[in-house]
Formats: C-alpha cells, structure tokens, sequence
C-alpha cells in the first residue's frame, strides 16, 4: 500500500498528535476543586463517557480523516497512453473586403461563426489561430484548448491589423515559421483577395508540405463595402466592389487540400471537417506509461464516521448497549432510505428519457420524485416535459413553481413561460407571454429572447387588427342591416297609406253607387205614384181628349177591323197625347 499525498501525514498528524495530547492530559474544571469520590456522587448518570474517553475517540478520528487525505491505494497495473494530433492552424482573412455584406450578415462574421464550428467538430487534434491581411500575426499557438482558441477567435475584426490588403503568401510563410511539424495544415477563410494568379504561393507550399484547405467567403456578384464607421470604401472616388476571387481555389487543390465555397447552412464545414479528417496524418504527441491504483480512502472514512457516532451518543460504558434510533430507523426502512440516497439515479432517468424523446416517461419519474422532493430544478425539468407534449397550463404553472437564486436561470425560466404562453396564441395569452418576457429580459440580455418578444408583438398587433376590422364589418353591417330596415318601414308605411286611401275611395264609390241606386229606387216610386192615380182614377179624363185618343186608336188598328168614324180626320201632331 502507498500514498498518493504523503504531504497530509507529514504536515497535518505532528500538530493533531501536540493537540490531543493536552486534551487528554487536561483535568476537568470540577476536579480543581473537588475529590473523585465528591465529583462521583455529584454526578447524576456514571454510565456516560468520560471527557477524556471522548478525546481520545475524538483523536482517533482525527488520525482516520487524515490517513483518507493521505489518498491510500494499491497498485494495479499500468496502462500505455499515446496522443497524436494532426495539428491544424485556422486563417483568418480580417481585411476589409471581409466587411462585404454580400452574405449575412457579413463575410467576417460568417467566417468566424464557420470556424467555430469547424474547431467544434475537431476531435482530439490541436487547433491554433492565425490572422491575416497585408501582414498576419498568430493569435493562439496550437492548444487542446478549444474554448481558448474560440475566445480569442471570436474577438478578431479588422481593426486587428493596420495594414490593409490580402497577401496569402505572407500568411504561408508565417505559418511554416511557427510550425515545426513535417506535413503542415492550414485551413484558410477568406475571399481571395484580388491576386489573379497563385502560383507563387502553390509553389510556396509544395515545397515546405502545406496542404491548404480554403472555405471561400462572399458570393461572384459582390458587394459593396463599408468601413466600421458604415461609409462605403472608395478608390479614385468609385465605391468598391468586392467580388470572390474563385482563382484560389487552384491553392488548395494543387497544395494538396479542398476548396469550398460557403453556404448557408453548416454543410461546407462538415464536408471539410471529413476531408481533412480523411487526408491528414495525425503525428504522435507523447507515449508515456500510467499507474492504476486500487483506491482505500473510504475505508478510514467510514471507520471515522462510525466512530463519531459512537462518540457523540449517551452510550453506557458498563451496562447493555442501546443502538442509536437514527440506526434503528435506518435498519428498518431500507426503502426511505434509499429514496433519499438515490434520488440522483432517479433524475438521471429522467433526464435520459427526455433526451430520448420520451417525454411522458420523462413527466412521470419527475412526478414521482417531486411527491417527496420540493427541488425546483425537478419543476422546471418537469415543465419542459410538459411543454414538449403541448400542455402548456400544466408547464406553466411548473415553471412557477421553480425558484432559482441566478439571474441567468430566472431569465431561462421567464422566457420559457413567455413560449408557453405564445404557443396558447390567444390575445391574453400573448399579453402575458410578452409580460414574462420582457422579465426575462431584465434578468439577462438575449437575442432569441428579444425576437420573440418582437415576434409576439406583432402577431398580437396582427391579432387586434384582425378583430378591429371584424368589429368595423360587423357595425357596418348593423348599420346597413338599420337604413334597410328604415327604407323597407318607409315603402310599407306608404304602400298602406295607398291601400288606405284606395279603400277609402273604393268604399266612397260603394257609397255613392248605393245612394245613386236608392235615388232611382226614389225616383221609380215617385213615378209610379205619380201614375197610379190617373189609372186609378179613368172619369177625369175630358171629352175632348177621349175623343183625340179614340181617333188614334182607329188610325193605327188592322184593315180587317172595323172602323167606328168615317168622317173627314183632322189634323192632328202625332206625339201630341191622347189625354
């Protein structure tokens, strides 16, 4: 057996030893000033550990703790290690045509966000940075250390360098002189700059064994470009335009490397990351032999904690020993116990069915756990399981329920009630997702936090409009739906206003057809009062009229009847009556 760090006995069991030494030899207070026999009688329980009894198992647990830091182990073996690297060096093209916006949102930008993550999907290989323009400089030597490189890249721009311009042969022969390796890689973002012909550089690289890997930023169409003061760039009064110089991509494939030109998406960067895993040759870094040990600290540890317990409880040094309850409880509900001890492996399922996809397994091992757990990392992990299943109530009020003390959970936590509420689409569901996530943003700045606030705010504009112009169409509607109404009230109320008068006037011509009917009634009867009497009343008649009305009748009877006067007539009128 061996200690990994000796350094613990030698510094630290020298004063423990010094210090309970005089622990143990110090007297208590009461015997300053009372016999043995006195102290005895005074006291209420002998049965209990004496003071120096419990020094001494305080020492012995001392002794223990410091022996675990000591690191005990015993040997097992030993493994061999080798690391190789292919050692790739990223470029940088910082001039300032790279500020052409002829791509989003301008080719350095792009060119960083790409190398980035090109040096993400690098495993196990050395990555180093370089910046160039006129002149280059090396940003960070080759390191394992991809979150550095990552750092420092990210802070390059085109005020880095004062020289402007784009000469790839400076950049080849700054390489070769921090790289010592046989074969070399470089991998190079840039436009091209306005060098038509490379053959001093492929020449160049043949030579000293570069391969160069070019991913060519900007588009055959060009743009214009502006400085980091946003004015165009001019030469002889004329605003430059910056186009890609495809020419280099003879560099790359006569040096032995790839050329790609950008896209949009992450393609061009994980074909080069297979074409350079494909084609370079990893070189070993170190070979070296490692030690396995057997670990034993915890053996002391738990011999220490056992004995602390010993320690501290009212065991009886003479009579029968009584187990502790706390070891009693811990004996006779294993299931408690464990449920504590290992809520990690709980969680872990959970998290591992929610990577998997399984969201309501997920839901429910949060759920079990929360029945004798308050964590509000389990609420919040619970309410991202229920979002992911659409049931946005539930996740809300889960989120609620989380607490955190760190601003950049509380902003994590407001952003996704404000999403929540988003996906709810509601009017009022929008105005309190724009509610959480303007909290969110007063906890921590974010960009995707800021369009989506944007982005709710104008589909809740879209949302008041749409229901404005319903309303408007509505009302018009009603008042349309009124003027007719009023038109048709109006045609009715004169339509019966004719039929009124018509019936007047028909029932004024019934009148007058009846009172002309019973004035002829009227006057038929006056006539034929007037005419009943001279029949009734025949021995009026005169003499002379009879006479008159016999002549008449002879003129008018046959030739076959008999006339009763011959005598001469005299003249007479013919309408002249006979009476």
């Amino acid at each position: 057996m061996t200690f990994l760090h000796p350094e613990f006995l030698y510094y630290m069991l020298p004063p423990l030893f010094i210090l309970f030494a005089l622990l143990l030899t110090q007297k208590d207070v009461q015997a300053q000033f009372f016999s043995e026999e006195v102290i005895d009688k005074l006291r209420t329980n002998a049965n209990t550990l004496t003071l120096q009894a419990r020094n001494a198992l305080f020492f012995l647990i001392g002794f223990l703790i410091v022996i675990a830091l000591a690191q005990p182990v015993i040997k097992d073996g030993t493994i061999q290690v080798k690391q190789k690297s292919a050692d790739i060096m990223v470029a940088l093209d910082i001039s300032n045509s790279m500020l052409a916006q002829d791509v989003y949102p301008n080719r350095l930008e792009l060119a960083k966000k790409k190398a980035q993550d090109f040096i993400d999907g690098v495993d196990g290989d050395r990555i180093g940075v370089m910046a160039f323009a006129k002149n280059s400089y090396l940003v960070s030597p080759l390191s394992f250390d991809t979150k550095a490189v990552k750092f420092l890249l990210q802070k390059l721009d085109t005020t880095s360098i004062t020289q402007q311009g784009t000469s790839i042969q400076t950049l080849l022969e700054s390489f070769n002189k921090h790289s010592k390796n046989e074969q070399k890689y470089l991998l190079i973002f840039s436009d091209g700059g306005d060098k038509k012909d490379f053959s001093q550089e492929i020449a160049y690289a043949k030579e000293h064994k570069i391969s160069v890997f070019v991913v060519a930023m900007g588009s055959k169409k060009g743009s214009a470009v502006k400085d980091v003061n946003g004015e165009f760039i001019k030469q002889n009064g004329q605003i430059i335009i910056s186009k890609l110089n495809e020419n280099i991509a003879d560099l790359a494939t006569k040096s032995g490397g790839f050329y790609v030109q950008n896209t949009t998406s992450n393609e061009d960067v994980e074909f080069m990351l297979k074409q350079i895993k494909r084609y370079t040759t990893k070189k070993e870094l170190k070979n070296q032999q490692i030690q396995k040990y057997i670990p034993l600290f915890y053996y002391p540890v738990g011999l220490a904690l056992f004995i602390l317990l010993f320690a501290t409880s009212s065991m009886s040094k003479r009579e029968s020993v009584y187990v502790p309850a706390m070891v009693v409880f811990m004996l006779i509900s294993p299931t408690v116990s464990k449920a504590g001890v290992l809520d990690f492996l709980e969680l872990q399922k959970a998290d591992e069915s929610y990577t998997n996809k399984e969201y309501k397994k997920s839901e429910k091992i949060y759920k079990e756990f929360l029945k004798h757990s308050s964590s509000s990392e389990a609420h919040y992990n619970l309410a991202n399981s229920l979002y992911k299943q659409k049931k946005y109530d539930e996740a809300i009020k889960e989120y609620e329920n989380s607490f955190f003390g760190s601003k950049d959970k509380k902003a994590s936590k407001y952003a996704n009630i404000g999403n929540a509420y988003a996906q709810k689409q509601d009017e009022k569901s929008l105005q309190n997702a724009i509610k959480s996530y303007e909290k969110s943003l007063e906890y921590k700045e974010d960009k995707d936090v800021r369009e989506n606030l944007e982005a709710v705010k104008e589909l809740l504009k879209k949302k008041k409009q749409k229901k404005q112009k319903k309303q408007d169409k509505k009302q018009k509607q009603q008042q349309k739906n009124k003027q007719q109404n009023k038109k048709d009230s109006g045609k009715k109320s004169q339509q019966n206003k004719q039929n009124s008068n018509k019936k007047k006037s028909d029932k004024k011509k019934s009148e007058n057809k009846k009172d002309e009917k019973k004035q002829k009634q009227n006057t038929q009867k006056d006539t034929q009062q007037k005419t009943a009497p001279q029949k009734a009343n025949p021995q009026k008649m005169s003499e002379k009229e009879m006479k008159k009305w016999l002549k008449k009748l002879e003129q008018k009877q046959s030739s076959f009847m008999y006339k009763l006067n011959k005598s001469k007539p005299q003249k007479e009128f013919e309408d002249e009556k006979p009476w």
